[in-house]
């Protein structure tokens, strides 16, 4: 029997997540310090919903460890998904920023753990530091236009560059704000990303491996070709 090769893990801790994200250096001391202690963090085992369509947002998301989609599904069953959030990246301002209940389903694809910031806090840094506005505005500016993206993909692409898609998509800073060309993905996860099946990622993922875009490894895959994986995601 062939045993399947697991994706390697990459873990933060708290203070470790808030040392490397943008917002957070830009604080003073004070916010710092207020922000560090009304944080917490959130256990999401494979398969588990961190957050369910209809229902209200009370934290804002960073990711330490895990993989978590995002998706919609239509009452016939079928689901398109929208997005993934890797270690590192920080998500659901806009539904708290709307104070609606929230359009989509957040999945963890992989056993997670995340960060929450209390929409207290976050609500008190938009009022009180313009540097945390002004990450917010560039974030909710670079998700309208990747969404937009999405709706064109969904009606217009073929399955080969709904996977590119999705490879572009985990590279962007705002699901890998490192900008990591090795992704600590696997292809089933990726297949759960473009919304296709297994064996469809598999054969598309060969055709991009023969034509020198990715190579895959222990661990996860490495895009090799970032602009031509773009293209075929247009």
């Amino acid at each position: 029997m062939t045993r399947q090769k697991r994706t390697a893990t990459v873990s933060l801790t708290l203070d470790e997540l808030l040392a490397q994200s943008s917002w957070f250096c830009k604080l003073d001391d004070a916010a710092q310090s207020r922000v560090r202690a009304e944080a917490s963090e959130r256990v999401v085992p494979a398969g588990q919903v961190l957050g369910h369509h209809g229902e209200r947002q009370h934290v804002w998301f960073g990711v330490l460890e895990g993989l978590i989609k995002w998706s919609i599904t239509a009452r016939d069953g079928h689901t398109v998904t929208l997005g993934g959030q890797s270690v590192g990246s920080w998500f659901g301002e806009g539904t708290l920023i709307r104070n609606l209940p929230r359009e989509s389903d957040l999945i963890a694809l992989r056993d997670s753990r995340v960060a929450q910031i209390p929409r207290a806090t976050f609500e008190w840094l938009r009022q009180h530091h313009p540097s945390f506005n002004d990450f917010l505005l560039l974030r909710v500016n670079e998700r309208l236009h990747w969404f937009m993206g999405a709706v064109a993909a969904y009606g217009l692409l073929d399955t080969d560059s709904l996977v590119a898609r999705a490879l572009v998509g985990m590279v962007h800073p705002l699901s890998n704000p490192s900008g990591a060309a090795h992704l600590q993905l696997s292809q089933e996860e990726l297949a759960n990303l473009a919304g296709v099946s297994r064996q469809t990622c598999n054969k598309a993922m060969t055709r991009f491996k023969n034509a020198g875009l990715v190579r895959t490894e222990y661990g996860g895959i490495v895009v090799l070709d970032l602009p031509g994986l773009q293209d075929l995601g247009r």
